[in-house]
């Protein structure tokens, strides 16, 4: 089709046509960034925690100040837990991957020396962590009876100074491991937390995911073979069934209230809720950005069918005279479409310029990656058909109009 008459159309609507292209640039703009935004919060939601999700109970109790029993308290807990039917599995565990709170981290470096640690890594605490959690031991051992100390006795130890007080293994996953020893066997390996702890590894995970991962990255964690209590902040995790959960968690209650009715139990979970709850406000902004998504796209489709409706009123003269001299209802047809489609076109370039600056600003001011090529022509192709499917309409009009009642009109 000529396209000399229909820009020579559009310059006479210079306004409108410009109002028009800038909605389209808007809209791509938008949309392409707010669907990589949406591709990033599901990826994040989809995140392995490199433990068995569906198996895990967590049950948290109160406590006010430092027990001196604690740790006795917390046997007695763990043997009678390990009685419940159902019950494959029983750890205390400092915290769990996916799980609002304070975050254990460190510095990992490979000199005592260094100036700034090699890695910053999330620790994990606690006792019978590998086999409660389904952790997968992929080199190396666990942690054995004779090398673990108690919380107390390490922070103790790193107020005096004395390092035969604190742990001197650690076990650390296959990212951590890669990231430290690239090329290297990581069983043996020595690594430093400050100048005077040393830890050498004895085992190698296949994943865990850090604790309050805010953002995505590499799962830099290790796991230090020191025991916990819920007076330390600690939580029982139960290794079940997934069809026995509810009935472990309501066994497990009932046990630990019979063994002290005084206590309080702050949390008592699945794993899977423990999860839901951690990515919940992703899933609120997946679901309001793909609003966002389709309100833009149904402001842009309606604008279009507005204009093209106005544009086939005003131009009934002009196809009358068009079809008089033998244009078909197709030539019709085609010109408003071609026309939509030069429109369509004039606004995605522009608004693929306005999605790169608007990525741009949020890689400055919120460390978002940078937005992937791929969302260009997918946001291209997606702008040019929702173009056309809402040109049809007004378009069908324009070529139903008979010649003889077009030239009636004049």
């Amino acid at each position: 089709m000529e396209l000399r008459p229909i820009l020579s159309t559009l310059r006479r609507h210079k306004v409108t046509a410009c109002l028009l292209i800038l909605e389209i640039a808007l809209t791509c703009a938008i949309v392409c960034n707010a669907v990589f935004l949406i591709g990033q919060r599901l990826q994040r939601m989809d995140m392995p925690s490199g433990i068995a999700e569906h198996e895990l109970v967590q049950i948290q109790l109160g406590h006010i100040g430092k027990s001196p029993d604690a740790k006795a308290q917390t046997e007695t807990d763990l043997a009678a837990l390990r009685q419940i039917a159902g019950v494959r599995q029983v750890g205390v565990v400092e915290e769990l991957p996916f799980s609002y709170g304070g975050s254990s981290n460190s510095g990992l470096m490979l000199d005592p020396h260094q100036q700034q640690p090699t890695v910053n890594v999330s620790q994990y605490m606690g006792q019978n962590i590998l086999p409660t959690l389904g952790v997968r031991l992929v080199a190396g051992r666990d942690f054995g009876p004779g090398e673990y100390v108690d919380l107390d006795t390490a922070m103790a130890a790193l107020k005096t100074g004395d390092t035969k007080g604190l742990p001197q293994t650690m076990i650390v996953t296959r990212a951590l491991a890669e990231r430290m020893w690239p090329g290297k066997d990581p069983l043996g390996q020595t690594a430093y937390v400050g100048k005077d702890i040393a830890l050498r590894v004895i085992g190698v995970v296949a994943s865990l995911a850090r604790p309050n991962m805010l953002r995505m990255g590499p799962q830099y964690s290790v796991m230090w073979p020191i025991h916990m209590t819920l007076a330390d902040g600690a939580s029982y995790v139960l290794r079940t069934a997934p069809q026995d959960r509810e009935a472990v968690i309501k066994a497990a209650v009932a046990k630990l209230k019979q063994l002290d009715p005084n206590r309080v139990v702050v949390t008592k979970r699945t794993y899977d809720e423990a999860r839901r709850e951690f990515f919940a406000s992703d899933r609120a902004m997946a679901g309001i950005l793909v609003g966002v998504i389709v309100a833009l796209l149904t402001v842009t489709a309606l604008g279009i069918v507005g204009l093209a409706s106005f544009w086939v009123g005003q131009r009934r003269r002009t196809i009358g005279v068009r079809r008089a001299l033998g244009a078909t209802r197709g030539d019709i047809l085609r010109y408003f479409q071609t026309e939509n489609f030069l429109l369509a076109t004039f606004g995605i370039v522009l608004g693929m310029a306005l999605a790169y600056g608007i990525n741009l600003f949020l890689m400055t001011h919120y460390e978002l990656p940078r937005l992937p090529g791929i969302y260009f022509p997918v946001g291209a192709l997606a702008l040019w058909a929702i173009g056309q499917l809402a040109v049809l309409g007004p378009a069908l009009r324009a070529a139903a109009v008979p010649p003889v009642v077009a030239t009636r009109s004049v």
